[in-house]
């Protein structure tokens, strides 16, 4: 009876393992709590939109920037340096949390990281959009001192007249924020661009007839001309002859077909990637057509997607709305086309870029429980943690040759009441929204991380490497995962590795920091997938 209360090697997961220093999780389980380093890429790289089925989106994102904040007080220089790897690597499939993050070194960090901080904001915002989000985000945390006049100052100043003419015209207000504003307390002084800023600030009394004499604010001159077009003809000559982006479109021109055929011409990789079913809807877009193949042909340019920054997420999120067709909120339909569809499933892959195999034997275990039903991933509505993590998993699948997948699931027959395991029949050669769909329409159960390693054991499978797609809100089970390991390692005679995926940005991991064959990994970052099989490809002694 003594053992039934207090042992190291089976306990509860709804106590902690005896001499360790596991935290209680927001489903009230215990696990390990991740140090604030690890905090920081998770919220870098999965934001806290949406928050987690336990927890809100307020409380997820006060423990995050609290994280964030530790980490500047501790090194304010590795917080800028790994904010810029990250954003510059285009590894999260959204900025604003590196924004965010940059906006609080700026204004919380000593000295020398607030101005790393402000010396780094051409890297981290990097189009007209970022640089608004990053106005809102630091005047949380700081005034309008000189050096940050200076920064926003020396963002227009350093970018050629061409380029910055694109930017204002593609990107002319968000968050309350326009160039104008910006440019009103900045002050920036550039020799050339007065006539540009004089424009950004005060517009132009009118617009001639004849383009503008100087042939890199001619953009310009095609935005303002524009807005007085009286055909789509006239606004698909001047996309065509000015490169003009949608964003510099009236509205009422959006729907003819003639005009997103001259925008696609020159259209933005990620922009193109938004815009599919709009240009499907207006008719543009159709089987077999010079358009829809000019597409395909985008899609499958593994360069031009590391080139565009495109990252999964987005691919994903594309593919999931587009292939519905329907908008996530119901907003206009239209009728996919196949090539299409699977030009997008393609790209997802692509988006990893070159995932080297472990060329082990991995079992692959999807989190399909309840708790991972909850919040979003990567600020995409309606992309739950349970679907994105079947998504995930495939990116290993694809390049792996031994692997198998289980699911949790819950199943009221089984000896784990409420929480259970099942093999799930998927495979990377389904494409992404059927298996989205199949493991979406798995039964919820109870979350119980320990099951893979139970399953397996009792199975007598031969496994190198567990990897558990999860949000580690464990606290079903009657035994710890790493408790249940090291019992597999032990019966089975195989220094078995565990690679815990980490699918929501809270602050808890099922895997022991104290154990080398354990790993824990974010979810979607895009340089996840060789992590893991660098880590399974290295030999562990196994200790008996």
């Amino acid at each position: 009876m003594f053992l039934k209360y207090f042992s190291t090697k089976k306990t509860s997961q709804s106590q902690p393992i005896p001499g360790t220093d596991q935290v209680r999780n927001s489903a009230g389980g215990y696990a390990w709590a991740v140090d604030d380093w690890k905090r920081l890429d998770r919220f870098l790289i999965l934001g806290s939109e949406g928050g987690s089925y336990y927890a809100s989106e307020q409380k997820l994102t006060v423990e995050n920037a609290e994280a964030v904040r530790r980490c500047i007080a501790a090194d304010g220089a590795r917080v800028v340096a790994r904010i810029v790897e990250i954003s510059d690597a285009g590894r999260a499939p959204k900025n604003d949390p590196a924004l965010f993050a940059l906006a609080m070194a700026a204004g919380l960090g000593d000295v020398a990281t607030r101005r790393a901080a402000l010396e780094a904001l051409p890297r981290v915002a990097r189009i007209g959009t970022h640089l608004f989000h990053f106005a809102q985000y630091v005047e949380g945390f700081r005034g309008w001192g000189r050096a940050l006049r200076r920064a926003v100052a020396d963002w227009y100043n350093s970018r050629p007249i061409d380029e910055l003419a694109y930017q204002v015209v593609k990107y002319q207000q968000r968050d309350g924020w326009s160039h104008a504003d910006l440019l009103r307390l900045a002050h920036p002084v550039r020799p050339g661009k007065q006539d540009l800023y004089g424009w950004i600030v005060d517009g132009w009394p009118g617009v001639g007839d004849e383009p503008h004499d100087d042939p890199e604010l001619r953009l310009v001159w095609a935005f303002e001309r524009a807005k007085r077009a009286s055909s789509a003809a006239e606004i698909a000559t001047l996309i065509r002859d000015y490169r003009l982006p949608r964003e510099a479109v009236p509205t009422q021109w959006l729907t003819d077909a003639r005009v997103w055929e001259a925008l696609l011409a020159d259209m933005p990789m990620t922009a193109m990637i938004r815009n599919l079913a709009t240009m499907t809807r207006v008719g543009l877009l159709a089987p077999l057509s010079d358009a829809s193949k000019a597409i395909v042909a985008q899609l499958a340019d593994a360069e031009r997607l590391r080139r565009a920054r495109v990252h999964p997420i987005q691919v994903l999120a594309a593919l999931k709305t587009y292939a519905a067709g329907r908008g996530v909120r119901g907003n206009g339909e239209w009728q996919p086309v196949g090539e299409v569809v699977d030009a997008l499933d393609a790209a997802f892959y692509a988006t990893f870029g070159n995932v080297e195999p472990a060329g082990r034997r991995l079992l692959l275990a999807l989190d399909v429980s309840g708790s991972m039903a909850g919040g979003m991933v990567g600020g995409v509505p309606g992309l739950t943690p349970r679907a994105a993590s079947a998504a995930m998993s495939l990116i290993t699948a694809n390049v792996e040759a031994s692997y198998a997948f289980v699911g949790f699931t819950a199943d009221e027959t089984t000896r784990y009441p409420g929480a259970a395991i099942s093999p799930l029949a998927i495979s990377p050669k389904q494409r992404l929204d059927d298996v989205e769909r199949s493991v979406s329409n798995l039964p919820f159960g109870g979350t119980d991380c320990a099951l893979p390693m139970i399953w397996a054991q009792e199975q007598h499978v031969e496994v190198d490497a567990f990897v558990i797609y999860t949000d580690s809100e464990t606290w079903a089970g009657k035994i710890h995962p790493a408790q249940v390991l090291a019992e597999y390692r032990q019966r089975m005679g195989i220094p078995a590795k565990l690679v815990v995926v980490g699918m929501t940005s809270n602050g808890f991991s099922i895997a022991d920091p104290n154990d080398a064959g354990m790993l824990d990994v974010v979810g979607f970052d895009t340089a996840t997938p060789n992590i893991m099989s660098d880590f399974v490809r290295e030999s562990l002694e196994y200790v008996a």
